[in-house]
Order: C-alpha cells, then structure tokens, then sequence
C-alpha cells in the first residue's frame, strides 16, 4: 500500500508548478519602503499591498504598488517612497505611468482595493493609510482624479476620528447593483504616544496587545458617487478589531456576501449578511474566530474561496510562526467550518513559517486550487527565534482529497530568494492561462513570478458584465461542470490576501477535458446565465442576462 500511495503521489506530481522571476526583465522596478529610522513605530512593520487591474482597458492586466511614504510625524514623502502603476505593455514588459495616471498618493500607505464602484466600465482605486485614505476615480483617458472628499471616504469614524486603515475590499452586500466599500481598520496608534517594548540593548516593535483595536468600516454606495458611513447602522462597529485582511463569499448560499475579517492576535471575525442592510458577528458559533485548539492566532492575510470543489466556499488565513495557517472547511450546514489544518497536510508544512499574503489558485490548471504564501517573520526577531527574518515564498499544490503538498522547493529560483515578503496580487500578465504573482517586499525589489508551469491543463476565464449587478459581477456564483461529470466552483472577487486586490476574473483549470459542458452564472441580481459545450483555453466574456434566465 505504501509503494501504491508513493506512485499515486509521483504520478500526481508531473506538471510541476514552476515560476520564473521576471521583474527587472519586466521593468517592473519597485522597492517597497517603510521610512523606519529606528524608533521603532508599529506602522513600519504593516506596508503594503499590490493590486492588479486594466486600468486603460487594452485586456491586459497592470500593476499598482503602496507604499509606506513619509510618516505622519516626518515632511512630505520623498518621490521614491510614492505608490506606483505600472502599465502592461501586452508583451510581459511594463511603463511606469504613475505621475501620468495622477496615483502617486501622498502620506503613508498600506493596502489597496480595486472595483468598478460607478459602473463605468473602467476599475478604480481605493488606497487605505494611516490616517488618510485616498479613493481614485478612473476618468477612462488613463488619468485618475482624487476623489476622497467628494465621496466622503476620509477614513473618519464619528467617535475615533481618524483611523489606521489596514485592507479594504469592495463588494455589493445589497445587490442594488453598487459596489459598497468595507474598510478593517487596526489599532489607536500615536506616535507621540508609542509605547516602548524589548528591552534597553534591543528594542522590538510592540505586540498588538499593546494597543487598543478599533471598529470597522461599512461604506454603501448611494450610487451618485458618494458613499454613506453605515457602520453603526449595519452592526459591523460593534466589534472591536485590528483587522489585518478582508474576504468576501456568501458562506451559507443564501445569495447575500458575508465578510471574513482576519484580525491580528484576537479572534477572527465573520460578519454574516442578514439582509436589510444589517450584519451579525458569527465568528465563533461558525468556528472561524479560533483554531481547532480555541485560541487567537496572528491572522493576516485571508482569502475565502473553495478550495475542495464541494460548493461551498472556506476559509485560508496567513499566520504567525508556531500558529501554522489555519484552513477552515465549510461543511455546508451549520455549524459551518471546521479547522481543516492537520487533515490538509498545512499543520506541518507551515508550522515553522510567518505569512502575510495568501491567495487559493490553481497555479497547474489540473482543476484544483493551489495555495501561495508571502512569507517573512517579524524584523528584529531572529536572534529569539533563532532563524533568519527573511523568508522565501511558498507554493503548495492541491492534491485533491483536501490534502496539500509543498512544492516550493522545485516551483523555480524565483521563490527562493529570502526576503520580507508582504502583499500578494494574482492575475494572467500574459494571456497564456496560467497564473502569474507579483508580490512586494519591504526594503527590497518587489518579485514578478510568471507562471511557467510545463504540462499545465486546459484552462477558462470568466469575464464577467453585470447589467443589473454591478459591473465587473463581484459576488457572481460561477460553477462549471465538464464532460467527465467533475464539478468545479468559484466566484468573483477582488478581494485577496494581504491588503491586496487580484484580476476580477473567474478562472478555472479544466485538466485534460476539452471543454466545459455547462457554465452556469449566479448573478448577485439573482438571475442565472447557461452557457453549454464552451471551448477551452480561453476568456469567455460574459454579459448578465445573455442566455435565457431561470432566476434564483
């Protein structure tokens, strides 16, 4: 049995997921900076995330870094330190367009979401920061227009005034057709008040329990271009967090999208859609909040995706050293998820790591999702925990079954590099239907890991035209069944990892079949697209409404 589960396992291993680093072949030259000047504040550990997004509209994806500029306390941010886009040139070669596009920010950085939010057609940016978030319209021409005030997302709370924004995402919680803006906000910090941890010889940056968390934001989109602070009124400001990523997936198929909220050395949070614009905090009696050993683990980044091809949509979270990076299952009936860490092999094979970033993609197109980690302990750490900081990235490949497999060692030098990885984006740079990387790194050049893998199986993306939904379909159910009777499941989302946002796209890897006998759309409207018999190896461009509906 054993030599039989060996060859099952070499057999399974033949299309090796495999990336080469292309960056400065690419002209993608980044270097993400957190302006520390030994002092030591918390907000130097937090830069930054990357997003991915057709700003111009060519088909081809760009890329838009955030920086940790000059901090509050210090004079305007030197140009270097600015956040950057990066235009796809079509052919895996990139322009940096930042002063042209009118993105390059102002104060210190951190995450970044990208949507659709007025159903123009054209994706634009929402940066969060330390004490300012900045919302940029995309006016269609390549040029951007700061339009925080006029929307009103300052990033202003009414009894905290000004927040440390962390991540954001978009998504429609009451299908009216707009996307809405959550926005996880992390800790009280002052740098006139810093608290000092370590000891006289080596200080250290603080624990997070050093600081009082803070709530949450729900923005709603009033469709005009204007948002309304809904946060009370929604239920989401009653918890307090420190909220280091945000997910979006309707957990329970009731059609409404519910948000998974990965807070720093506290419980996680889940807030479940109820409907008429109101939220309930179910963390812990869905069995998300803490690991299977009922305690609050460093979350950082998530993604909420289905990761074993059942329907139901679970969960992955990026963690510290020791608390390995928990999977939680979604059963698919109450009480929801169970801690899926040990069955699924990543217990052991992440016990010894830090993660910041993670995203559920199959890297191989073999029909199953693979999972990578932007990793990197904590900076000063090394002489207590006896390891170097600097981490490389990990790949580990879905074998089915729920089991995973490291296979970070063979994917190409392009992972091994050791670094102070953060945030992660995913998207196909060159068209060729793999998924490629790009992640940032603090201090140090950011990473473009185009996706080489040989052998890699037939493959289908969905591009996805909301009518009565919001444009780009975000919260969209799509399910593909292929020939072989093989159901595959996923939806759309932006929302992804570490402060990060990926392609809109639905993408998913066929195999060996050569076709898709059926691809059924769940619009967040409620209406229902079939398509029959599509061909592989392709974008299928979906527009709402385009084949006979059946309704929810």
């Amino acid at each position: 049995m054993r030599v039989l589960a060996a060859l099952t396992l070499a057999a399974s291993l033949t299309a090796q997921i495999r990336f080469d680093e292309v960056a400065i072949k690419a002209g993608v030259s980044f270097k993400l900076a957190n302006a520390a000047a030994g002092n030591y504040h918390q907000i130097e550990l937090m830069p930054g995330g990357v997003a991915v997004l057709d700003y111009n509209g060519d088909g081809c994806m760009d890329i838009y870094f955030t920086n940790g500029a000059a901090q509050p306390s210090l004079q305007k941010s030197a140009p270097e330190y600015s956040n950057r886009l990066f235009r796809n040139n079509c052919d895996m070669t990139f322009t940096d367009v930042t002063e042209k596009a009118g993105v390059a920010g102002e104060g210190y950085s951190m995450g970044v979401a990208i949507g659709d939010y007025n159903n123009d057609g054209f994706p634009d940016i929402f940066v969060t920061g330390v004490n300012r978030n900045i919302l940029y319209r995309n006016r269609g021409d390549g040029t951007f227009e700061d339009v925080t005030a006029k929307a009103g997302l300052e990033g202003l709370d009414r009894r905290y005034g000004r927040m440390w924004s962390l991540a954001a995402g978009w998504f429609d919680y009451d299908n009216d057709g707009y996307l809405d803006l959550f926005v996880t906000n992390y800790v009280a910090w002052d740098p006139a008040k810093e608290p000092v941890c370590g000891t006289a010889v080596q200080r250290l940056y603080c624990h997070p329990s050093a600081y009082a968390g803070r709530p949450h934001q729900l923005f709603h989109n009033n469709g005009n271009g204007t948002f309304t602070d809904v946060s009370e009124k929604s239920g989401i400001a009653a918890s307090l967090g420190k909220g280091m990523g945000v997910a979006f997936a309707d957990f329970n198929g009731d059609g409404l999208m519910d948000v998974f909220v990965a807070n720093d050395s506290i419980r996680n949070f889940l807030f479940q859609n109820k409907g008429k614009g109101t939220f309930e905090e179910v963390g812990l009696m869905t069995g998300v909040a803490l690991n299977e050993d009922g305690r609050a683990v460093a979350s950082m980044g998530a993604d909420f995706r289905d990761f074993d091809n059942d329907g139901h949509p679970d969960v992955i979270v990026a963690a510290m050293i020791n608390d390995t990076y928990p999977l939680f299952r979604n059963t698919g009936a109450p009480p929801w998820f169970e801690d899926w860490t040990v069955r699924s092999g990543l217990s052991l094979l992440t016990r010894q790591l830090t993660g910041w970033s993670v995203g559920l993609f199959d890297f191989d197109n073999d029909g199953w999702k693979d999972l990578f980690a932007s990793n990197a302990h904590f900076p000063a750490l090394s002489q207590y925990l006896g390891v170097p900081s600097a981490l490389p990235n990990s790949v580990f490949r879905n074998m089915g079954g729920g089991k995973f497999h490291d296979v970070s060692r063979d994917a190409g030098q392009g992972l091994r590099p050791a670094s102070q990885y953060r945030g992660s984006a995913f998207a196909d740079f060159d068209g060729d239907g793999r998924v490629d990387v790009v992640v940032s790194a603090l201090n140090d050049p950011a990473h473009l890991l185009h996706n080489v893998t040989p052998a890699a199986g037939h493959w289908l993306a969905v591009k996805l035209q909301g009518t009565k939904s919001n444009r780009d379909g975000l919260g969209a159910q799509v399910e593909v069944t292929l020939p072989n009777g093989k159901q595959l499941y996923n939806h759309a989302t932006t929302s992804v990892g570490y402060a990060s946002a990926s392609e809109p796209l639905v993408r998913f890897g066929l195999g060996a079949q050569t076709s898709a006998k059926l691809i059924r759309i769940r619009w967040p409207s409620g209406e229902i697209d079939d398509m029959k018999d599509v061909k592989p190896d392709r974008i299928l461009t979906v527009k709402e409404g385009s084949s006979p509906s059946t309704g929810r």
